[in-house]
């Protein structure tokens, strides 16, 4: 069985399963496999699964329904709101409302099949409305009984110590790995202070540390969002692959004839080594890519390794220009 880390009061294994890519954003799913996936991440111990009402939209927790409601006792499930969508399912800005968020609850316990989420995120800080406001609102849901626990994602330092003095946030979630450092310019101090952890998503760089060039650049597709990132484009991916050609040496050194360390699992033990309030969500629709990420929890880096990893300064933004002034 896996490790397990702590969220607030809820326990969690200390790798959890984040699901966006079983409906959302990596072009066609797999659906099959996906729920192959679920069932198997369950059978090796991972408890905790991560998805959002934006993803589809809203069919992603349609998808999970059934897996959901059938080992609920035995999982700690995370959703998020905040996002408005269009008719094509992009999202074209955000409402924190405080009077939204009532049936931004509903509408995910429906969708999911259940009668509370253990953990319920605001996606993005809406701009246009005191952060204050919306987790008072969020707050009544945990009064009502409908949320355990809530969380932030992408929030600034600010905004999670003006959420805080509301209601505890017990997570802030945030995109974290080698190549992404951006928490570490206030936000994870804050989260730190006001005793939330830190839940990485896309801790293996999208699918650029799993390692492997060729491998790397042949997982995209005409539909997969990662063709508008500027790190995954032109000088910006040839100089990234070539950092990553460094992870896969590590690898390789840690390596034995019984046993082959992966760059993914060196990728997510550098994550998991920056603290025990840090929960990484990879994302997988493969069994296969479930249990090599798995592994990672058996890898132990030296002081030298982990040095040289975290020295790993990627090229190119981790997202479209437009899309990190909406996240912002």
């Amino acid at each position: 069985m896996l490790p397990t880390r702590t969220i607030g009061d809820l326990t969690v294994s200390a790798l959890g399963l984040g699901c966006m890519g079983m409906s959302h954003a990596y072009g066609t799913p797999d659906t099959t496999e996906s729920l192959a996936t679920l069932h198997a991440a369950v059978d090796a111990g991972v408890t905790f699964f991560d998805t959002a009402d934006m993803y589809g939209p809203y069919t992603n927790e349609e998808f999970l329904a059934p897996f959901v409601q059938a080992h609920r006792d035995e999982i700690v499930l995370a959703t998020k709101f905040g996002f408005v969508m269009d008719e094509n399912a992009r999202p074209i800005g955000l409402d924190g409302r405080p009077e939204r968020v009532a049936g931004c609850v509903d509408g995910s316990l429906r969708r999911l099949g259940v009668d509370v989420i253990d953990l319920y995120y605001l996606h993005r800080v809406d701009p246009q409305v005191p952060v204050e406001e919306t987790v008072g609102a969020m707050a009544e849901q945990v009064k009502a009984g409908k949320v355990r626990a809530l969380g932030l994602s992408e929030a600034s330092a600010e905004d999670i110590r003006k959420a805080a003095a509301v209601h505890p946030i017990s997570a802030l979630q945030s995109e974290y790995s080698i190549f992404t450092r951006d928490v570490e310019e206030g936000p994870l101090q804050a989260a730190r202070e006001v005793g939330a952890s830190l839940v990485p998503y896309s801790p293996l760089g999208r699918g650029m540390l799993t390692g492997g060039r060729a491998a790397t650049v042949a997982a995209l597709r005409s539909n997969d969002f990662r063709t508008t990132i500027p790190r995954w484009q032109g000088e910006n991916l040839k100089a990234n692959l070539g950092l990553v050609d460094r992870i896969d040496e590590i690898a390789a050194e840690l390596s034995t004839d019984s046993r082959t360390v992966t760059a993914a699992q060196i990728a997510l033990a550098w994550v998991l080594a920056q603290g025990d309030d840090v929960v990484p969500i990879p994302g997988t629709t493969k069994r296969k890519n479930l249990a090599d990420n798995l592994g990672a929890v058996n890898v132990a880096l030296s002081a030298d390794q982990l040095s040289a990893l975290t020295a790993l300064s990627a090229a190119g933004s981790r997202l479209p220009e437009r899309t990190l002034r909406q996240r912002s």
